[in-house]
């Protein structure tokens, strides 16, 4: 599932879930709602490749996923997780979902 939420006047952001309703995307902002169903056509067409997530540790020890575009700019975080391991699984499930949700028209 694909989740659009309109924060403020003119900031809209998404998150993709997992079938269990689990985040696994949280979406960067954008200015409309346009600009954010023209992400959706770019993560629906990317080829993923280590290029497009970029992994990282925050000051506490936990692990996070960014996802990028072919350009190299953001289109989401992960949310947090306590292994190296964890994250790597939470990236072959957002891949998962993105492939799911391309087969059911979602995305």
């Amino acid at each position: 599932m694909i989740e659009i939420v309109n924060k403020t006047q003119n900031q809209y952001t998404f998150t993709i879930r997992a079938k269990s309703g689990q985040a696994l995307l949280h979406g960067s902002q954008f200015d409309d709602e346009k600009s954010v169903k023209q992400v959706f056509q770019n993560i629906a067409s990317l080829q993923f490749s280590r290029n497009n997530f970029e992994r990282k540790t925050n000051h506490s020890g936990q692990f996070l996923f960014l996802l990028k575009n072919n350009n190299g700019s953001v289109i989401g975080e992960s949310q947090l997780y306590d292994s190296e391991m964890g994250m790597e699984n939470g990236i072959k499930n957002l891949i998962n979902r993105i492939g799911e949700l391309k087969k059911d028209g979602s995305l």
